[in-house]
Parts: C-alpha cells; sequence; structure tokens
C-alpha cells in the first residue's frame, strides 16, 4: 500500500467533516443522544454507509476500482490509521496522571479491581468455552474466535482496530472486523441495557437515581462548570503560552517519547525472542504482539520521571486528554468506515452467539457477583464496570452517573482508581494484545484453562477477602469486621 501525504491528508479532512456531521446529527437527532452514541461511532458508521459495502453496492462506481463514495487511496488511508493512531491514545493513558502507590489503590479500589479483573478474564472463559464447544466445530471458525468477546468488548473499538494487523498476521483477518462489530454491539447494549438496570435498581431502592427531568445535556452542562483542577489546569496552559513552545506541541512531544520508549522495548523483546527461545522455529509471541500496550508502559515511564523531576507544573492533564481523546475519534472512525460488512453477513450467526455470551456474562457478574464482592454502593459500583466491559471506559462513567449523580458512593474515584490496576493487563494491555499469539501458540485450550484459573482465582479472593469487610467511612475504604 502506496499513498502520498496529499492523499492522506484529503482522508483525514473527510474524517474530520464526518465528526462535524455526527456531532450536528446528535443535536438534531433525540434518540441518537438517548443512545449517548459517541460522535466518532455516528461518523464511522455513516462513512461506512457511504463505502463500497453499501452505497458502492447501489450505485454506480464514480472513481476506477473503488466502488462507493471515495477513491481508493481515501479507503487505504483509513484502513492504515487505526494501528498508527491507537499507539497516541495508549501511550497518552498515564502521561499528567499522578500514578500513587499500590497500597494506596488496593484501599481504594481493591473490590472493583477484584470485580474488572473476574469480569475480564470470564470474558475468554466465555469465549473459548463457545469457540471450542460450538464455534469451531459446527461453523468452522478460528479458534482465536474465543478471544473475541474480550478484545472487542472490555477492549473496545480502540483495541480491536489496534489488533488488525496482528489478526492478518496469524491468518484470521476476518477477526478484526468480527471484533469492530462485538465493539459497537457492545456500546449500544451497555447504555439500554445499563439504563434498564439502574431502572429496576431504582424501583427496589437499591439505588437514588438522577431526577428524571435531567436531560443529558443538561448533565452535561452541569459538568462544565470550572472546578478548581480545571482551573489548575487551565493556569497550566497559560504558563505554556508564555513560552517558545506551543503546549500542544509540548504534550504531543511526550507522547512521541513515550511511543519511541515503547517501540524500544518492544524492538528488544522481539530481538531477545528471536536470538534465544524462537532461535530455531520455536515458540513467538512478541513477534505478534502490537506497539500499543508497549507504548502505554512507555507513558508510565515518562510520567514517573516527570515525577521524579518535578516537572508536574509543565504537563496538562486536560490537553493530554485532548490528544487522545481527538487520536481515539480518528482511530474509531477510520476504523467503522473500513469495517467489512461482508464478514459479519457471513458470520453472522457466531458473530450473534458471541454478542448474547458476552452480555449475558456482564450481567451475571453485576446481579450475582458484585454484591457479594463490593462491601458498599456495589450497584453504582459495579455498573461501572458493567459498562466499561461493554466496550468503552465513557460508557461506565455514564452509568455511574446516572446511579449516583452526587457520587456519594465514592465509586468515580474507585473506578479511577481501579483503572491503574486493570488498563495494563486486560482491556486493552499487555494480555489482550498477547491473546491471539498464545492461543495460536498453546492452543484454545490451554488459554481457556489459564483464564478459568485466573476467573475463580480472582473470585474466591474476592469472596473471602471483601465479601467479609465492612466500609470504613472515615477513610473513605474498607476494613475487617
Amino acid at each position: 500500500m502506496t499513498m502520498t501525504v496529499g492523499e492522506l491528508f484529503i482522508a483525514l479532512v473527510i474524517i474530520s467533516l464526518a465528526l462535524v456531521a455526527s456531532n450536528a446529527l446528535r443535536l438534531r437527532i433525540g434518540w441518537l443522544r438517548r443512545l449517548f452514541l459517541p460522535s466518532s461511532v455516528i461518523a464511522g458508521l455513516v462513512l461506512l454507509l457511504m463505502g463500497p459495502d453499501v452505497i458502492g453496492r447501489l450505485l454506480p462506481t464514480f472513481f476506477e476500482e473503488s466502488p462507493g463514495l471515495f477513491p481508493a487511496y481515501v479507503q487505504e488511508s483509513w484502513s492504515a490509521l487505526p494501528g498508527l493512531l491507537i499507539n497516541v491514545v495508549f501511550a497518552a493513558l498515564f502521561i499528567g496522571k499522578t500514578i500513587p502507590g499500590i497500597r494506596t489503590i488496593w484501599l481504594r479500589a481493591g473490590p472493583q479491581v477484584v470485580v474488572g479483573q473476574t469480569m475480564a478474564w470470564g470474558q475468554y472463559v466465555v469465549g473459548l468455552t463457545l469457540a471450542l464447544l460450538i464455534l469451531v466445530p459446527l461453523f468452522n471458525m478460528n479458534p482465536m474466535a474465543g478471544a473475541l468477546i474480550e478484545i472487542g468488548f472490555e477492549g473496545g473499538h480502540g483495541t480491536a482496530a489496534g489488533m488488525a494487523d496482528t489478526f492478518a498476521d496469524l491468518g484470521f483477518e476476518e477477526g478484526a472486523d468480527l471484533a469492530l462489530g462485538l465493539a459497537t454491539v457492545g456500546i449500544v447494549s451497555g447504555v439500554l441495557i445499563g439504563t434498564l438496570m439502574i431502572n429496576i435498581a431504582a424501583r427496589r431502592n437499591i439505588i437514588t437515581p438522577s431526577n428524571e427531568n435531567d436531560e443529558p445535556d443538561d448533565m452535561i452542562r452541569e459538568d462544565s462548570r470550572p472546578s478548581t483542577e480545571e482551573f489548575s489546569e487551565f493556569k497550566k496552559d497559560l504558563m505554556h503560552e508564555a513560552g517558545t513552545t506551543d503546549p500542544l506541541s509540548l504534550h504531543i512531544g511526550l507522547v512521541g517519547i513515550a511511543i519511541l520508549i515503547g517501540w524500544l522495548l518492544l524492538s528488544g523483546l522481539q530481538w531477545i525472542e528471536q536470538v534465544t527461545w524462537a532461535s530455531n522455529g520455536g515458540l513467538e509471541i512478541l513477534a505478534h504482539v502490537p506497539l500499543f500496550p508497549i507504548a502505554m508502559i512507555g507513558g508510565v515511564i515518562v510520567q514517573l520521571v516527570i515525577t521524579r523531576f518535578g516537572l508536574e507544573h509543565h504537563v496538562s492533564t486536560r490537553t493530554m486528554a485532548r490528544i487522545a481523546g481527538t487520536a481515539l475519534d480518528f482511530t474509531i472512525v477510520a476504523a467503522l468506515a473500513t469495517l467489512s460488512l461482508t464478514t459479519l453477513g457471513e458470520y453472522f450467526l457466531p458473530f450473534l452467539l458471541l454478542a448474547v455470551a458476552g452480555i449475558a456474562w456482564g450481567l451475571f457478574v453485576l446481579i450475582v457477583i458484585a454484591p457479594r464482592v463490593i462491601p458498599e454502593g456495589w450497584f453504582e459500583r459495579g455498573i461501572g464496570d458493567f459498562g466499561q466491559s461493554m466496550g468503552v471506559t465513557v460508557t461506565g462513567l455514564l452509568l455511574m452517573r446516572m446511579a449516583d449523580p452526587s457520587n456519594k458512593s465514592g465509586a468515580l474515584e474507585s473506578f479511577g482508581y481501579k483503572q491503574l490496576m486493570f488498563e495494563p493487563v486486560v482491556g486493552g494491555g499487555l494480555f489482550t494484545a498477547a491473546a491471539l499469539p498464545l492461543i495460536g501458540e498453546f492452543g484454545a485450550l490451554a488459554i481457556l484453562g489459564f483464564s478459568a484459573i485466573l476467573t475463580v482465582g480472582w473470585l474466591v479472593f474476592g469472596l473471602l477477602y471483601f465479601g467479609r469487610m465492612v466500609p470504613d467511612r472515615g477513610r473513605g475504604r474498607w476494613q475487617k469486621q
């Protein structure tokens, strides 16, 4: 695939226009707002409809060798973007954020760590069991299909798009389209089912949800009032304005350093693998691991250096979040715009089985496991893990806001702390990236056994450790009875 800078520029401009149009659609169409679909998902679906699999099948070809409304080089550019931009998203994840000690995280968010880990590893157990019993023998699918629930639901669009090259390298190209499809189903069903569960919990007096008159736009406006933290971020940006380098350029530079560190680490690990255990045709795992989870480690290293030398006042969390958010928007739009509807049609029944199984497991963890592991505010905290397990962190935050608008349970803080012990491993972390080559090397049954041990281990630990605790209201954590 070859393309010029001008062609790539045109492809990016089209994505930008689609994002503007999708925001206009959300403002004009009420049911889109009520679904809380991100503008990037709407934009990606619009471009998908205008591509070769929909419009291209109904209308004459406007461009040579390119059905649909866009020339071939635009589709090629979009196909290449997710694998590149996802590195920016993960590299920026922890830069500008205070990284507390493990003890602090555990005391504040231990129960949600347990629920989140049980949810994620259980998705592998459910998916791999489904693959071994049904998908492989009846539909002749690749056993790697067993990892699609975790990649699509827990990892989301960004992770699914970022692993497209890994799917292709391992001979399971259709897996990338299936994972993206599952991510889309996850977002929609996560919001709809999560909202339904919140209403049921309210009727049973488990929670006191937001006022029925509160509209999403009202909630957004309330959140948009400047807080002390936001004013501090503004002062950082203002201080940068007096310097010679634009603050955005500085922050992009930090992301670039994190990606470079990640690339050096991954290259070094791959070199070690090639000269040692893989030198004579042995086990190859790191050769298939994408860059983005290692770029996340690079971001942690950058943040640790920033903290070590007292440079926090130079780094704006808000600016870093904007960089990651923009990269993620473009990643999602480009990935959905190049989604193969033909693949989803060919594997519709397996796709449906995976989606139903993933949703069922998420509901089981929320309804059965969360109340037995989380000492207090189990629903407010558990609904966040449920939302995140269905595609994006924002869904989890949204559902927590609906269930606990005043954050009386402290779920938001615990959820944020939990991410530090969660995302580096699953939900787009190291194991998510390594799952496909591990299944290819050791077989689905071995990874199923490994995942089952971890799922049961986390669950038993949570029941025996946190299940016997009561809240320590004075410190915002838990203690034994």
